[in-house]
């Protein structure tokens, strides 16, 4: 499904978490990079300190390739310079034309860097691919995507996310389902009359139909707040889609959304997808460092 994809490694587990949630995204003829940014802003540094730089590079070319080969994966390399985490991630995505970020979800690693940091935060908005993120300890078996899941609630966004999962699930030979959560109407929060227990059950109904109506996709649906009641969901799942309505996926993650709260308790692995498509034009920065050939696998 994925043709560019871009896995963010650091010295934590999280990045290995990542690789292996890239393969099973990886279309077939898919490429796939390993990315590290180290600390290092190459508009304010360049020819500062050309032996910390140097250091930098050779510390990131050790790190990604250690990583490469213990994952056993074809993969290029990549490394950059940059005052963030997530703003590095972002300018190599760019570069690359990357269709899908994959980043590992330990609050102490890559991921914790990239939703914690202010600077972080306005650098990631309007990200203009797809985002996955690995569970920790994700470490899947070769037929890991039996079920996918997507977040359904009617939207443009929600019916791109059944299309996607649509044609990841052909991809993987896998299961098909979406859930809604339902929430009381407008009018219990403005005076009206509080719904009935019967009245909650026929929205849950009409839910369900809604989603049965899509053909091909097992409904769910339950009343309750949407980020608690689809991290349940999660649970029964391999994989958990949803859309995003602005700003870009890590922009939705970072502005308090239903994503942001479910990267932290989703229990499979998550895949955020943005509103539009990646730009196809890009310009190769000096700073950025691309191993010549991909390592085959082991």
């Amino acid at each position: 499904m994925f043709k560019q994809i871009v896995v963010g490694v650091d010295e934590r587990e999280g990045g290995r978490a990542a690789i292996s949630l890239a393969e099973h995204l990886r279309a077939p003829g898919g490429e796939v990079t390993l990315a590290h940014v180290y600390a290092g802003d190459p508009d304010v540094y360049r020819g500062a300190d050309p032996a910390y730089e140097a250091s930098e590079r050779e510390g990131a070319r050790r790190l990604l390739e250690q990583a490469r080969e213990e994952a056993g994966v074809e993969a290029h390399v990549r490394w950059r310079g940059s005052p963030s985490a997530g703003q590095g991630l972002h300018e190599l995505c760019e570069v690359i034309a990357a269709d899908l970020l994959v980043v590992g979800s330990s609050r102490r690693g890559l991921i914790g860097r990239v939703l914690i940091g202010d600077d972080t935060r306005s650098a990631l908005n309007g990200a203009p691919c797809a985002i996955a993120i690995a569970p920790a300890g994700y470490s899947p078996e070769p037929d890991a995507i039996g079920e996918i899941g997507v977040g359904y609630d009617d939207s443009p966004e929600s019916e791109h996310a059944v299309a996607v999962a649509r044609a990841l699930a052909e991809q993987c030979g896998a299961k098909l389902s979406a859930f809604e959560a339902v929430s009381l109407p407008a009018y219990a929060f403005l005076g009206g009359p509080a719904p009935m227990d019967g009245a909650l059950n026929d929205l849950v109904d009409d839910a369900r139909n809604r989603i049965a109506a899509l053909g091909g996709v097992e409904p769910h649906a339950a009343y309750g707040v949407a980020a608690e009641e689809l991290a349940v969901y999660s649970a029964s799942l391999d994989l958990l889609i949803v859309g995003s309505r602005g700003y870009g996926p890590v922009g939705r993650l970072i502005h308090g959304s239903t994503s942001q709260q479910l990267a932290g308790s989703a229990r499979c692995p998550l895949l955020v997808l943005p509103r539009s498509s990646p730009t196809t034009e890009t310009h190769e920065p000096a700073e950025d460092g691309r191993d010549a050939t991909m390592a085959p696998k082991v």
